[in-house]
């Protein structure tokens, strides 16, 4: 398969499969139909050349392909009893793009089905809207590909066996669904910039497969400020991947990257998406974490970091979303301007609550060491090794514990 035709199927498939589970109201006849129009545009395509409007034709023939395969399957007579009333000829002509837009939405909506976990939500949207295969998403997720394909079976024939609403969405409908697909996003990405646990530490196709969907986001909804920052907020973190980790595989701390590795292109871009989100007047949690972590992409250096700015932030953050992993955030960065001592303190507030959160232990260890008490420092770095760091999340800690005994012993 050429480049080209592999980048423009790639392109099409979040809206043909999103409009043909529409139609169909099957996700699996979805894809298939839609796997079958690919492999026809394989042949059609090099002999005719491309259609003047891909995605038409695409929608067309999965379409006819789709009821080609119904005609002959066992399921024709479940699905055209289910949805008789509303089964009607898709129109050849160019496909409505605001019609496209709720369809994508919606899709993206089932995957985030709330019987499911989130992890299963995200591998669903990585195989159904992103294309991925059952093996690349295994991957990702370091498990067997069998387990995976089970996985998403089962997450498939929970949806299916549930009541889904096809129909278009109220807008008050259209913002749930858009602030729940957001959120996806935004975990998806997070579960490969930090693991949850395991050996390995940065997950780059899980980062490069949320940043995607949320540009496709951004396609549809051009307007919606929070979608914007949120695309420039994983753009900022994304930035930061050559320089987290050294040729060894450990972690790098932000105060010690090579920022020179950070890709300026990716910070302009933000930096861009993140002026239009502004002129559009509506700030939210993403706007305001895309702000955070654009203090850190346009800071030289961590000294010269405006850590007030970033407080100011994260106060402004937690009054949006009140929790104790943000406010531990605000204490991180007041630490840089209040000192070790007053962190302390602050850090006391949140022993109850964040007990089994080990960057609480870490942070607490940091500012203990800070103050000479080295036992007690130690200590703390033995609860985050209890409480399932990553492998390279261990080795940095090992080696936070083998310098305070250091120091310790030179006492």
């Amino acid at each position: 398969m050429s480049d080209w035709l592999e980048a423009t199927f790639l392109q099409q498939r979040p809206q043909a499969i999103a409009a043909l589970t529409r139609y169909f109201r099957d996700i699996d006849l979805a894809e298939d139909a839609f796997a079958e129009a690919c492999l026809k545009a394989l042949t059609v395509w090099r002999k005719q050349g491309a259609p003047r409007d891909p995605l038409a034709w695409l929608l067309t023939t999965a379409r006819n392909a789709g009821l080609d395969g119904l005609r002959k399957s066992q399921r024709r007579s479940a699905i055209l009893t289910r949805h008789r009333e509303e089964f009607h000829s898709m129109a050849d002509d160019p496909p409505d793009p605001d019609e496209l837009r709720d369809d994508v939405l919606r899709l993206l909506f089932i995957c985030c089905h709330p019987d499911l976990s989130r992890q299963d939500q995200i591998a669903l949207a990585l195989k159904i809207v992103a294309g991925l295969r059952v093996e690349e998403i295994a991957r990702g997720f370091l498990v067997s590909t069998k387990a995976m394909e089970q996985r998403i079976t089962r997450a498939k024939k929970r949806i299916a066996g549930s009541s889904v609403a096809f129909e278009t969405p109220t807008p008050q409908e259209r913002a749930a669904r858009l602030g729940e697909v957001s959120l996806m996003i935004y975990l998806m990405f997070n579960e490969g910039w930090s693991t949850s646990g395991g050996p390995v530490q940065i997950r780059l196709k899980l980062c490069e497969e949320a940043i995607r969907l949320a540009r496709l986001l951004v396609a549809l909804f051009p307007t919606m400020a929070e979608q914007i920052s949120l695309l420039a907020l994983l753009l900022l973190q994304h930035a930061r991947r050559e320089a987290r980790l050294d040729d060894q595989g450990e972690l790098v701390a932000l105060e010690d990257q090579d920022r020179a590795l950070w890709d300026k292109a990716n910070i302009a871009e933000a930096t861009a998406l993140m002026q239009k989100a502004e002129r559009l007047n509506q700030v939210g949690v993403y706007g305001i974490q895309a702000a955070i972590a654009a203090v850190h992409a346009h800071a030289q250096s961590t000294k010269d970091t405006d850590w007030s700015l970033i407080e100011a932030h994260y106060a402004a953050l937690y009054r949006l979303q009140p929790s104790p992993v943000i406010r531990l955030n605000q204490i991180a960065a007041g630490s840089r301007v209040h000192g070790p001592r007053r962190t302390l303190v602050a850090l006391d507030t949140l022993a109850n609550d964040l007990a089994s959160y080990r960057w609480f232990h870490a942070l607490r260890a940091a500012m203990l060491r800070e103050i000479g008490d080295l036992p007690a420092a130690i200590q703390s770095l033995n609860r985050v090794l209890n409480l399932g760091p990553t492998g390279p999340e261990r080795v940095a800690v090992l080696k936070e514990i083998a310098a305070c005994e250091k120091d310790l012993n030179q006492l």
